[in-house]
C-alpha cells in the first residue's frame, strides 16, 4: 500500500483551525495518516475529540495562554514564526527517522512553511479559507494594481474593474485595504505569502470553494494551481452523510446549552430569525440595541447568539439589553450553538451574519437566505457575491456614524423573508443548496481532485538532517 503522511500546520484562529480539521477529515477517509500542528493555544480550543487517524503534534509560540488584546503583535507573529520553523522542522525529520515521511505538507497562511517544506525536499501546498476571489484581489493588489486600488479606498462606490470578478467599489475590497485599517501586519504577510507561491516550481493552492460558486476567479492567476476543494466547513453527518458520528468539530464546551433545538422544534416551518455574529466580532452596546429594537418590530421568532458569556464571564450591567425581559418573550437568547445544526434546520426563515467565509458558504450549503452585517477583513468582499453574484441576501445599510438602526434591520428582514425578493432569495439559495452538495457526492468534483491532490503529490522523502536556525 503506498504510504500517504499528510502535515497539516494551521494559523491559530479559530476559523482556520475548523477548516484545518474538517480537511484532515476528509483525508483520512480517503486511507490518508493526518498529522496536524499547531501552537498549544489553539490545541486547547479542539474541544472535539480527534478521528481515528490523526495525530496532534503542539508547540508552544510563546503564548500558551493566546494572543491577548493589548500584546505586542509583531513579536507575537515573530515568536510564531521562529518557534513554528523548528518545530515544523523537527517533526519532518523525526517522521521521517520513524519510517514514516511526511509525503506532504499543507498549511493555512504560515508562508514560512513553504520555506521549510522546500528546504527539506517536501511537496507543499496552501489551504486558503476565504473566497478566492479575494486572493485574486490581493494578487492584483501586489501585481500592478496596488496604486489603483490604494488611491480609490476612501470613495466607497468608486468602480475598480479586474478580470475574472464582478464590478467592484471600494467597499467591497478586503478591510485591509482600507486606508483606516490598523492591522499593519496583514497585507505584508499576504505579500509574503504570495512571493513564496512563485518560488515554488508547481505552486498549488486548494480552496475552500466549489467550481460552480466561481468558476472564473478560479481561473485568474494563471502561474498558480488553484484547485476548489470546498465546502469543507461543514461536517460530513450534514453534507454527504459518509461520516453520520462527524457532526461537529468545536462546542464541547457548551453542549449543555441544548434548549435551542427544543426550541427550533416548537417553531413553524421557515419562520425562525437566526442571528449570530461569529467567535470573534464584538458589537457596540448600541448596536446591539438596534438589533433587539429591529427584531422586536420584525414580530418574528428568532434565535440569537451572544458572545457576552461564552467565556465564562458575569455579563456587566451597564452590558445588558434594556429590553432583555421582552426579547426572551419573543425569542431566545444563547451563549453559543451548533450552527449547521440551526441553519439546517426546517424552522429556519433567515440568517443575520457578520458574512465572515464559512458563515456564508453553510448559508449556501442549508440555502438559507441572509441579512449581512459586513465587519472586517474579506466579509465586505463576501457580501459583495452574495448581494450582486449569487443573490442570495441583502446588505444593512449604516448610519453616519457606522450603526445599522432598528428601522434598517427590520426592512432588511422583511425583504428577505416576504414579498417576490424574498422569494427569488430563496430560490437561488435552493439552487446553490444543490450544486454546493453535488460537488462533494462520490464521483464530483471535490472527491475526484482529492483524490488526485496526493497522487500527484506523492513523492519519496529522503532522510536527512536538518539544524534548526
Amino acid at each position: 500500500m503506498v504510504h500517504r503522511h499528510f502535515l497539516l500546520l494551521t494559523f491559530p484562529a479559530q476559523g482556520h483551525i475548523n477548516l484545518v480539521l474538517q480537511f484532515a477529515k476528509c483525508l483520512i477517509r480517503f486511507g490518508a495518516h493526518v498529522t496536524l500542528t499547531t501552537s498549544l493555544s489553539a490545541h486547547r480550543r479542539m474541544k472535539s475529540p480527534a478521528p481515528d487517524g490523526l495525530s496532534f503534534a503542539n508547540f508552544s509560540d510563546g503564548y500558551d495562554d493566546g494572543f491577548k488584546f493589548g500584546d505586542d503583535r509583531a513579536h507575537y507573529m515573530s515568536q510564531l514564526r521562529c518557534r513554528g520553523s523548528k518545530a515544523l522542522a523537527g517533526l519532518i525529520v523525526s517522521s521521517a527517522n520513524a519510517g514514516r515521511p511526511v509525503t506532504c505538507v499543507v498549511y493555512s497562511l504560515l508562508p514560512w512553511a513553504a520555506v521549510m517544506a522546500r528546504e527539506l525536499n517536501i511537496p507543499s501546498g496552501l489551504l486558503w479559507i476565504q473566497p478566492v476571489a479575494v486572493l485574486d484581489i490581493y494578487y492584483y493588489y501586489f501585481n500592478g494594481y496596488g496604486d489603483v486600488i490604494s488611491n480609490t479606498s476612501n470613495e466607497p462606490f468608486y468602480s475598480i474593474e479586474l478580470l475574472g470578478l464582478p464590478l467592484l467599489t471600494s467597499r467591497d475590497l478586503p478591510s485591509f485595504m482600507h486606508a483606516s485599517n490598523t492591522y499593519n501586519f496583514a497585507l505584508p504577510l499576504f505579500q509574503e505569502q504570495l512571493e513564496e507561491l512563485e518560488n515554488e516550481s508547481t505552486p498549488r493552492i486548494l480552496v475552500n470553494t466549489f467550481d460552480a460558486l466561481e468558476p472564473e476567479a478560479l481561473r485568474v492567476i494563471r502561474n498558480f494551481t488553484l484547485i476548489g476543494i470546498g465546502p469543507l466547513n461543514i461536517p460530513s453527518a450534514f453534507l454527504d452523510r459518509k461520516d453520520p458520528s462527524d457532526t461537529s468539530f468545536g462546542g464541547a464546551l457548551f453542549e449543555g446549552f441544548k434548549d435551542y433545538v427544543e426550541w427550533l422544534n416548537s417553531k413553524p416551518e421557515s419562520s425562525v430569525i437566526y442571528v449570530s455574529f461569529g467567535s470573534i466580532s464584538v458589537l457596540k452596546k448600541q448596536q446591539m440595541e438596534e438589533i433587539a429594537r429591529g427584531l422586536l418590530d420584525c414580530g418574528l421568532p428568532f434565535l440569537w447568539v451572544t458572545t457576552a458569556k461564552a467565556n465564562g464571564e458575569e455579563e456587566k450591567e451597564e452590558d445588558q439589553l434594556s429590553c432583555r425581559d421582552e426579547l426572551e418573550q419573543k425569542g431566545m437568547i444563547v451563549p453559543w450553538c451548533s450552527q449547521v445544526e440551526v441553519l439546517s434546520h426546517p424552522s429556519l426563515g433567515c440568517f443575520v451574519t457578520h458574512c465572515g467565509w464559512n458563515s456564508t458558504l453553510e448559508s449556501l450549503v442549508f440555502g438559507a437566505p441572509v441579512v449581512v452585517f459586513p465587519q472586517w477583513t474579506d466579509q465586505q468582499t463576501d457580501v459583495k457575491l452574495i448581494e450582486d453574484v449569487w443573490k442570495t441576501g441583502v446588505r444593512v445599510t449604516t448610519d453616519k456614524d457606522g450603526i445599522v438602526e432598528g428601522d434598517e434591520i427590520k426592512r432588511c428582514l422583511e425583504l428577505v423573508i416576504e414579498g417576490e425578493r424574498g422569494q427569488e432569495m430563496r430560490r437561488n439559495a435552493t439552487k446553490w443548496k444543490d450544486l454546493a452538495r453535488a460537488a462533494v457526492k462520490e464521483g464530483g468534483f471535490r472527491m475526484r481532485i482529492l483524490k488526485l491532490l496526493w497522487m500527484k503529490l506523492e513523492r519519496v522523502v529522503p532522510k536527512r538532517t536538518y539544524v534548526c536556525r
